[in-house]
């Protein structure tokens, strides 16, 4: 396909949101909005992504690697923010503009949208979609021979005729441009409306004064007009923006049991076979295998190799890496360990900072205390192959269990265990006959 560059326009204030965070780094799905069409832009095959911010607004940190910016000096519209962007999308290649707060554009939507411009030769190519009611948005006007003749907007009485109000196929927001064609058009645009500002729009004007053609593409998506201005339209967004993830997932073999309450997020890989049960969360960056099950569970960017089992009721925190067949049951916490292959923690225990190797099985309500109060410093617990603690077992880190060592139930183990052995660490039980007939 032929290189094209993206302009995505990210520097709006976003004061519907009322918000302290600019609306753009709002997250969807664990990423930030802004990230969404840039991810898009990317997988179709942009050579070149131009993020246009606003110069008090720092968007560096959720911008994905390769995202180039620009700064639009002051709000003076979509014209000024593409024109900022211009010096850095690619000469000659054609330019799609996409919009920061439009976030479920797909790459499969931008590769269409390029291939129909550079098919029809023409100077612009604005992306339409069919709506039944498409009360409140622009009507996509076309000519005889089907080129774009004019957008008519509809948010005023009058502002459209009666025939224009029966037209369904309205304009997107999303276009691509000919490099040239946008580079002469941009700088005549002019700021004679009620808010001063340069219209993109007004681009396609021009062009068609130029005698120029503007195209349409009609686009099988009505999501590529859900803009998001406020925390409702953010959430609706975020719940067509699951949908998708989970329909993915499981059109690549995972079962979703209850989709309605399952919430995974973009970054999530699942391999096939794997079932996620009823309220389970799955958070950033995690990768989970093939043949596991996830049950009731809430996941954060944690690591589950093939055929490991999760749940009900555990919480896993970043840096957990579960190995083949291994498990962690119900009411388990683990963070920042590494669980060996078919290592067993089967309920009621916290694993932190923790490396366990293989077959070892850890006893209900098993606890690394890997946090000193003093150093405010954590240390790590190594516990080896083939290891069995009992119930109500604390190790106190840093402690190092050996390979099939055990411990007694009820026992705070701050000393290592060589290998093989039994550590009993309580004091001896002792009875008081009669303690209940006192007075």
């Amino acid at each position: 396909m032929t290189s094209f560059s993206a302009v995505v326009m990210a520097a709006g204030q976003g004061t519907r949101m009322k918000s302290a965070t600019p609306k753009v780094l709002h997250e969807i799905c664990g990423r930030p909005m802004v990230a969404w069409p840039i991810v898009a832009a990317q997988e179709a095959g942009a050579t070149r992504v131009v993020v246009v911010a606003s110069p008090n607004v720092d968007l560096t940190s959720a911008l994905p690697e390769g995202t180039r910016t620009a700064t639009q000096p002051v709000p003076d519209g979509t014209g000024g923010a593409v024109l900022a962007a211009l010096p850095e999308t690619e000469p000659g290649a054609p330019v799609v503009v996409l919009s920061g707060d439009v976030p479920l554009v797909s790459a499969a939507a931008i590769q269409e949208l390029v291939a129909a411009h550079l098919g029809s030769g023409a100077a612009a190519t604005m992306a339409t979609t069919i709506l039944d009611d498409p009360a409140g948005y622009g009507r996509v006007v076309r000519d005889a021979v089907g080129h774009v003749e004019k957008v008519v907007e509809t948010k005023a009485d009058g502002d459209a005729t009666a025939q224009e109000l029966e037209i369904r196929e309205i304009n997107t927001g999303i276009y691509c441009f000919d490099h040239a064609a946008l580079a002469d058009a941009l700088p005549r645009v002019g700021t004679d409306n009620a808010q001063n500002e340069k219209y993109l729009p007004e681009v396609l004007t021009l062009l068609r004064d130029d005698r120029k053609i503007v195209a349409a593409h009609i686009v099988d998506d009505p999501a590529l007009v859900l803009g998001v201005n406020d925390r409702v339209q953010l959430a609706e967004v975020t719940a067509l923006a699951q949908r998708r993830i989970l329909e993915d997932h499981m059109r690549n073999g995972v079962t979703v049991i209850d989709p309605a309450s399952t919430y995974v997020d973009a970054a999530t890989t699942i391999g096939q076979d794997t079932t996620l049960e009823p309220a389970t969360t799955i958070k950033g960056a995690t990768k989970i295998g093939a043949n596991c099950v996830v049950r009731n569970s809430y996941l954060d960017a944690v690591t589950l190799e093939d055929g490991v089992t999760v749940g009900p009721f555990a919480y896993l925190r970043p840096g957990t890496v579960l190995r083949n067949g291994a498990k962690a049951g119900t009411f388990v916490e683990i963070k920042n360990s590494d669980i060996g292959e078919g290592t067993k923690v089967p309920h009621l225990s916290y694993i932190g900072d923790a490396d366990v190797g293989p077959g070892t099985n850890l006893g209900a309500a098993t606890i690394t205390a890997n946090y000193d109060s003093k150093s405010k410093s954590k240390s790590r617990t190594t516990i080896g192959e083939g290891v069995k603690t009992s119930v109500d077992t604390t190790l106190v880190a840093p402690v190092i269990l050996g390979d099939g060592a055990y411990t007694a139930a009820g026992s705070v183990v701050t000393n290592d265990v060589p290998a093989r052995a039994l550590a009993v660490a309580r004091a001896r039980q002792r009875n008081v006959e009669g303690y209940a007939d006192r007075e």
